[in-house]
């Protein structure tokens, strides 16, 4: 029997989640002799190589702790997206005068918006389960794993023996070391989920990708937002300009942006919690109900015994060489845990990784390093990245032509009232070989795969540009791009032969 865990609010639908990620019923089997792979951690990283190997014919077993389906089913993308919908759909109706259309109710009911959020999250849950992973050929552990040695993984009283194992217990929200901030209370995005009343006044600090999505979310609810980050603007790592489009957007929905400020302490009166900051070099104060901290991620790493086996650990994480292996070289990471690309879908493929290099030890092993890693944020309009921006093309010391398409030329983007944005690309100068892009545009995260694969299959610029898109669509705007290239190799002595060309014809 495994310990019972109650996500809250303790529902029907959070039953029906914790029955599938964590089954208060759940009995462990017996370890059946040696596995070929053992994964640690049953969030993506784990399950894609659990299920995976499985597939193949692989004798495998996972072992998790706490909740299946990992952060992003959880505590991230699954219920942050439920919640950034009903954001959009809030602002939709705000706006729909400017389409010629009169909406009649703009309240919004927070109490249906976390229960549909809660609903669709216990629905998605089935394809984490553990009841699919026994169908599917794993050996599925629910308890604390500790390493006795380079072969054997305690389970309680279950030892596991392996051939391979693989870390893929991720990461949690970290909190920092503010004075006052434990005793007053706050939020990350492993509590914030479970609210079940919308605060009136929201102090959110850092302005990455959780604080930012989630602060314009709740913004959109009506709550009235303040986000304090210590950067000159929202999601350090993104160009400015692209950065200006969607803190212009964060505004518009009531957002009170504070950059380059830093927290001082926090304090609690009769009229709630009060944040402390400092902010060109004044010292200034914002009283709210709820504090959602949002300033990075900390490694699961405790109780897994990794000094015993020889694994190298830092303040990250767990270290690993290009092919996912730890030093122990019986011993792979993926995802969170070891990964500066904290994302589902970067998890995923390192899982691929480590499945080729584990299972297929006889064909060249394959590296992380080759992996096309886009991200996206999903504030509206959304924020999409792959590959090098300017400035690290610079630090790297690769010289590149910049092709900017504003939405505000794209048809479609006019007609949905989304032009705001651009797509950009950077070429490898002197070539129309893609090494980066950057996308502001609602639909941002969809249309970015289309560079990726660009990159992936070594596709230019040109090849795009040749590529027939439908009319109309805001993909098109990519589509430009590869004509943008075309005229700029039409330099005036090209141009003057072409016309010396065209004389003969007329």
């Amino acid at each position: 029997m495994t310990d019972s865990l109650e996500v809250l609010p303790f529902d029907q639908f959070n039953q029906e989640l914790v029955n599938n990620v964590h089954p208060p019923d759940w009995v462990n089997p017996e370890p059946d002799g040696r596995y070929n792979l053992v994964a640690i951690g049953a969030g993506t990283a784990g399950l894609v190589t659990a299920l995976g190997a499985a597939g193949l014919g692989a004798k495998v077993a996972m072992i998790e702790r706490h909740l299946m389906g990992g952060d992003c089913l959880n505590f991230g993308c699954v219920p942050s997206k439920g919640l950034i919908r009903a954001g959009r759909a809030a602002a939709s109706v705000r706006c729909a005068s400017d389409f010629g259309i009169g909406a009649s109710n703009e309240a919004v009911d927070f109490a249906a918006v976390m229960e549909r959020m809660r609903k669709l999250r216990a629905q998605i849950s089935h394809n984490d389960s553990a009841e699919r992973c026994r169908r599917d050929g794993v050996d599925m552990f629910i308890g604390e794993a500790t390493f006795e040695d380079s072969n054997t993984i305690r389970v309680g009283d279950k030892r596991l023996k392996f051939k391979n194992a693989v870390i893929c217990t991720g990461a949690r929200a970290k909190a920092p070391a503010i004075p006052g901030l434990e005793e007053a209370g706050y939020l990350t995005n492993e509590t914030v989920f479970s609210l079940a009343e919308l605060p009136k006044r929201m102090a959110v600090i850092g302005a990455g990708p959780i604080g930012s999505e989630l602060a314009q979310a709740f913004a959109r609810f009506g709550c009235q937002v303040t986000v304090l980050e210590m950067q000159s603007h929202i999601l350090a790592r993104e160009d400015a300009d692209a950065c200006e489009v969607v803190q212009e957007s964060m505004v518009r929905d009531g957002i009170d942006l504070r950059f380059q400020a830093t927290v001082a302490k926090i304090t609690s009166g009769d009229d709630g919690k009060c944040v402390h900051f400092e902010q060109n070099g004044k010292e200034q104060s914002v009283t709210t109900d709820e504090i959602l901290v949002a300033i990075g991620r900390a490694p699961n790493i405790d109780g897994l015994n990794l000094d015993r086996v020889g694994v190298e650990t830092n303040q990250f994480g767990v270290v690993v060489d290009d092919f996912l292996r730890t030093t122990n070289p019986k011993i792979y990471a993926a995802g969170d845990i070891c990964s500066r690309f904290k994302f589902t879908h970067a998890a995923d493929y390192q899982a691929r990784i480590v499945i080729r290099n584990t299972l297929f030890w006889f064909l060249p092993k394959a590296r992380a390093s080759r992996l096309v890693i886009p991200w996206c944020t999903y504030t509206d309009p959304e924020l999409a990245h792959v590959g090098l921006t300017e400035a690290t093309a610079a630090k790297a010391g690769i010289a590149v032509q910049t092709l900017t398409q504003p939405l505000a030329d794209v048809d479609r983007a006019i007609l949905d009232g989304e032009d705001e944005g651009f797509v950009r690309v950077h070429l490898k100068e002197g070539t129309d070989k893609i090494v980066g892009a950057t996308i502001v545009a609602s639909h941002a995260g969809d249309m970015i795969s289309e560079i990726c694969l660009a990159m992936t299959n070594n596709l230019g610029i040109k090849s795009i540009g040749g590529t027939i898109h439908p009319y109309p669509t805001q993909a098109d705007a990519i589509r430009k791009l590869g004509d943008a290239f075309n005229r700029t190799r039409m330099s005036p002595k090209v141009r003057r032969l072409f016309e010396r060309v065209f004389s003969f014809g007329r």
